[in-house]
């Protein structure tokens, strides 16, 4: 008997450990600071915008941004094709956080769903971006404004990193926040509207 026991134990034990290392069950996240448009989705601020008002969490897409990572056009819904409604940039009207150029800031995530982290990153559009087409790599600064590292650590449930809002910049503009998992081969994407 107790051999069974022990090996139901070992079974199960593996399980979990495959079902943890899959890694899409087990993290999710979203930036409400400044507030992405999958949040705004989530408290009906905004309408129309199909099954990410229900999983504001769940922008997951493949790592490796910029060089690799979602599609241009396709970055604010982590190319994934059911939150598509977060790539459309109607026409400029996102509602978007007023913010000074050169403030400390608070960046917040919240997570339904913690896991291993390597780190966060933070991207800012160019002057001069064109607000009425899907975001693009080119259309971003090509490095990060800020990185935190986060050592493969599991970040609490509400995680606010302070930094400082780009200097130079004006108007309007979005802010990516990047979440790269440690563990798999996946991100979370959120995308910020701002206004300067």
């Amino acid at each position: 008997m107790r051999i069974k026991i022990g090996a139901a134990v070992v079974g199960l034990a593996v399980a979990g450990v495959s079902f943890l290392a899959t890694g899409s069950a087990t993290s999710h996240g979203y930036t409400d600071s400044p507030i992405s448009r999958q949040k705004l989705c989530a408290n009906g601020t905004v309408t129309g915008c199909g099954n990410i008002q229900w999983e504001p969490q769940s922008v997951e897409g493949p790592k490796g941004f910029p060089g690799a990572g979602p599609a241009d056009g396709k970055i604010c819904s982590g190319g994934n094709g059911t939150f598509a409604q977060l790539d459309d940039p109607r026409n400029g009207a996102w509602p978007a956080t007023k913010l000074t150029a050169g403030q400390g800031y608070g960046f917040r995530w919240q997570f339904t769903a913690r896991h291993a982290t390597s780190d966060f990153r933070y991207y800012i559009t160019k002057n001069g971006w064109d607000s009425s087409k899907p975001l693009t790599r080119a259309a971003l600064e090509s490095q990060p404004f800020m990185t935190v590292p986060y050592g493969n650590q599991q970040p609490p449930a509400t995680l606010t990193h302070q930094g400082t809002v780009p200097t130079q910049k004006s108007g309007r503009h979005i802010i990516l926040a990047v979440w790269n998992v440690a563990d798999t081969t996946n991100a979370f994407y959120a995308c910020s509207d701002v206004q300067f």
